[in-house]
């Protein structure tokens, strides 16, 4: 037995009853939706047509939200449901990250995630999803895709169906008869401007509060100046390099006119503060740690000063992920209820870990206990390079972010870490003084920067199979993000450096460079951690 859904868009009318009867079902909230049709015009007046595609969860048979989220909140069932269970859910936003098809949502009322969960209370007692019920067309057809005498087996079986995003891998169970591209791509379209049926594309961010407000407003609202007849008419009004969205209405291409609201930045400067004092962290312990194993006489003082200062920014990186979370009462079930699959897991128990191996050395250090420390020291270097690390992985399986699929991840943090090693002791010798293993430090960093030069051309000129993620590079370099991009990141945070570096005199000018390093990983992770999630999914 496996569940499906056929969307029929030869029979869809855009009534939105499946909308509506999906949120009287499970009581959805104002402003977020389990399923909703999308619109796109297209054509070239007076030869145009609206296409109606009905969006959802895709029950996937390799489901990218389940693989990902750390406390099993979400599962597929023996059937092919893909449910949730919003009693175990932590409010990670991991699920909504992994999902090609923006099929997630947090719900503003329990701050934790939902989605279409296929009527499963009525599919155990034999009824039908109340959308297909409620669709007066029959478009949605929903049943056992496995059972020959069904109607959607036998749809599929004599009919051209097409899917969002197969090159995803994530096999998804909702089939489109009848699909257009202009509709189920959503890099086909842009999002159009203010219109009387399009407002909902406008968004109402990532807990639907902006909606809920309207509801409690007696404000006035100008619909004749959000209608689509003065959307038209100012197109003519309106250069193409002004507008584009606007034009495209004359010109033919297709374009949305209803679409679910915006989401936003669902991972924020939270996630991108922890990646930044996760680096720190990792590379507090991995810089002594290299001029021990490279034969230098590493002092008590300094080793105490690694172990603070990794402990330090390792309480930081918890903090900020407990922070991120919209449930923070919920963060130990990562820990107490885990799915090993998700590298959020792993991640936690690699904090976890670490954090006690580095305490103990500490300990070591501080009672002058020298048994065993060498052991000791290589185990928690190999915990500090997954500490390092994981997040690339965990980004990996974020599927629904294409720029985050990148190879040279997992290098570009390594380095990052390295560099906010080198940068941390050369601050912190201002105050503990400097020591003979400390001369390794401007070489160590020389070397680090180029190499992490060398990974940002790698990663953003490298050949980029989807369009997403090669919008993704031109909003960096182009777009938004030029400016912090290049005077910040790469100006500040690579090349000063490097020339302080080569030409300075050391002292004060090695300070400098180590305070500018430090920001350009900040602004780095920054950018990278958020301009990917600029990319719409549906």
């Amino acid at each position: 037995m496996k569940y499906g859904f056929i969307i029929d868009n030869r029979k869809c009318i855009g009534c939105h009853a499946c909308t509506t009867a999906c949120k009287s079902e499970h009581d959805v909230a104002v402003g977020v939706n389990r399923t909703y049709v999308k619109q796109v015009e297209k054509g070239e007046f007076p030869d145009t047509r609206r296409i109606f595609s009905v969006m959802r969860c895709n029950h996937c048979t390799d489901a990218p939200c389940v693989e990902i989220c750390p406390v099993e909140a979400l599962y597929t069932r023996e059937d092919g449901i893909v449910d949730f269970d919003n009693n175990r859910c932590i409010g990670c936003k991991s699920c909504m990250q992994a999902c090609p098809y923006d099929a997630l949502y947090i719900d503003p009322d329990t701050s934790t995630a939902a989605k279409c969960n296929y009527c499963a209370h009525r599919v155990d007692v034999g009824r039908e999803p109340a959308c297909v019920s409620v669709c007066p067309e029959h478009a949605i057809i929903a049943g056992d895709m496995h059972n020959p005498t069904t109607e959607i087996s036998q749809l599929l079986a004599r009919q051209a169906v097409k899917v969002r995003k197969p090159e995803k891998g994530t096999n998804p169970n909702l089939f489109y008869i009848d699909g257009d591209d202009a509709s189920l791509v959503p890099e086909a379209t842009d999002k159009s401007g203010p219109g009387l049926w399009n407002s909902q594309a406008r968004g109402v961010g990532h807990f639907a509060k902006a909606a809920e407000k309207m509801m409690h407003t007696n404000d006035d609202v100008d619909l004749l100046q959000m209608s689509i007849n003065n959307e038209i008419e100012a197109a003519y009004q309106k250069k193409e390099s002004e507008n584009p969205n606007y034009i495209d209405v004359l010109t033919g291409k297709a374009r949305r006119v209803y679409d679910t609201p915006d989401k936003g930045i669902l991972w924020g400067w939270e996630v991108s503060a922890y990646v930044f004092t996760k680096a720190i962290a990792a590379g507090a312990f991995l810089i002594p740690f290299l001029a021990i194993m490279l034969g230098y006489e590493v002092s008590s003082t300094a080793k105490l000063w690694s172990a603070g200062i990794s402990l330090t920014f390792l309480a930081l990186t918890g903090l900020f992920l407990v922070m991120d979370l919209d449930r923070p009462d919920r963060f130990l079930n990562v820990l107490l209820r885990p799915q090993w699959n998700s590298w959020l897991v792993k991640g936690g128990y690699t904090i976890t870990v670490f954090g006690l191996l580095v305490t103990v050395w500490g300990a070591m250090t501080f009672f002058e206990i020298n048994v065993g420390e060498t052991i000791l020291l290589w185990v928690t270097a190999v915990f500090s390079v997954l500490l390092a690390v994981y997040t690339a992985f965990l980004f990996a399986q974020a599927k629904g972010r294409d720029f985050w699929q990148s190879p040279t991840l997992p290098l570009h943090m390594l380095v990052h870490s390295v560099m906010a090693g080198v940068s941390i002791f050369i601050i912190a010798a201002l105050i503990f003084g400097n020591e003979d293993w400390m001369s390794i430090l401007k070489n160590t960093l020389i070397i680090a920067l180029i190499v992490n030069l060398f990974t940002l051309i790698i990663e953003l000129t490298i050949t980029h199979p989807t369009i997403a993620a090669k919008t993704v590079v031109k909003m960096i370099t182009k777009g938004r993000y030029k400016n912090l991009f290049w005077f910040v990141t790469v100006l500040i945070g690579n090349i000063i450096p490097l020339a302080l570096l080569f030409f300075g005199n050391g002292g004060l000018l090695t300070v400098v460079s180590g305070a500018c390093v430090l920001v350009g990983i900040l602004i780095t992770e920054k950018i990278w951690v958020e301009a990917p999630q600029r990319i719409p999914l549906a």
